[in-house]
């Protein structure tokens, strides 16, 4: 059951990292697509008083296409797929003599996608740009998988979110800079809790804007409005209420004029039902623009 915390848990981080980008929208017809491997590994987690408590040591391994896609100046197209979404649990042994407990498995399959749609309330070009995003989280992923069926790939439901993001871009010495920040509420369905979403980013181009470097703090708070243990899923029961606030930083390189690689790495500084371990992503883009 420990297991169906932390990965629900962990299918909220990985959607709430969707979110970075700020109010820019992509002009018509241009994109930026991305294919990247996002991983975590942890052996222990938030409970739901905010405090470590120690579990079976459990990966999640995520292949992801990631497309922005401007349908017009004003008006862009998003998605996040997770094309290939792993999820294994190593073996369970005594402590005392060694002898197997539980013998360790893993799943394989499609993740949740999301699908988002931002349209930018400022014209293009305006110095304090503010867009409206609205995503829809199908429940494309694997719930309920391994003997156990505690093993997930998706959190199976359908959520709906609106987020308000609003930047500005500027120059920090001869370098470009830009801060967005954004916030929101995420609908949820299957008798999951609504939340409320929030976040900072701060971005940095050097060497004539091909080396960026990235920070972001994301966070997400519960209306803690989820059903009770009598009237749900386990799955639905651990994955409600999840809370947390991380920090991370990405470095983003530009090869040639449209062709990047990128790193990014993030952790929680406070949370409840989640993973208590660092999240690694590596990546190759493409930029349009």
């Amino acid at each position: 059951m420990k297991r169906s915390i932390i990965i629900a848990g962990f299918m909220i981080f990985m959607t709430q990292m969707v979110f970075a980008g700020g109010p820019w929208t992509k002009a018509a017809g241009t994109y930026y697509l991305k294919v990247s491997q996002w991983w975590t590994v942890f052996d222990q987690h938030y409970t739901d008083q905010g405090l470590l408590d120690p579990n079976v040591t459990t990966g999640v391994y995520n292949t992801s296409l990631f497309l922005e896609y401007g349908l017009t100046d004003r008006f862009t197209g998003i998605v996040n797929a997770p094309l290939f979404s792993r999820n294994v649990m190593n073996n369970i042994r005594s402590r005392t003599t060694g002898d197997l407990i539980t013998t360790g498995e893993g799943i394989n399959g499609l993740g949740d996608i999301d699908i988002s749609f931002k349209y930018s309330l400022s014209k293009p070009g305006a110095k304090f740009p503010v867009a409206l995003t609205a995503t829809f989280g199908l429940p494309t992923g694997i719930t309920g998988g391994g003997q156990q069926r505690n093993l997930q790939t998706g959190d199976g439901e359908f959520n709906q979110m609106l987020i308000l993001d609003a930047g500005t871009g500027f120059n920090l010495g001869e370098a470009d800079a830009y801060l967005s920040a954004y916030g929101g509420v995420n609908r949820r369905t299957n008798g999951f809790s609504e939340e409320f979403r929030y976040g900072v980013e701060f971005g940095l181009g050097l060497v004539d804007s091909k080396l960026w470097l990235t920070g972001r703090l994301t966070a997400v708070e519960s209306f803690k409005n989820g059903d009770t243990a009598e009237t749900t899923t386990s799955t639905s029961i651990f994955a409600n209420n999840a809370e947390f606030v991380t920090v991370g930083a990405e470095l983003s390189y530009y090869v040639t004029e449209k062709l990047g690689v990128s790193v990014s790495a993030a952790n929680a500084v406070r949370g409840e039902i989640i993973a208590a371990a660092p999240a690694y992503s590596v990546g190759v883009f493409i930029d349009v623009r």
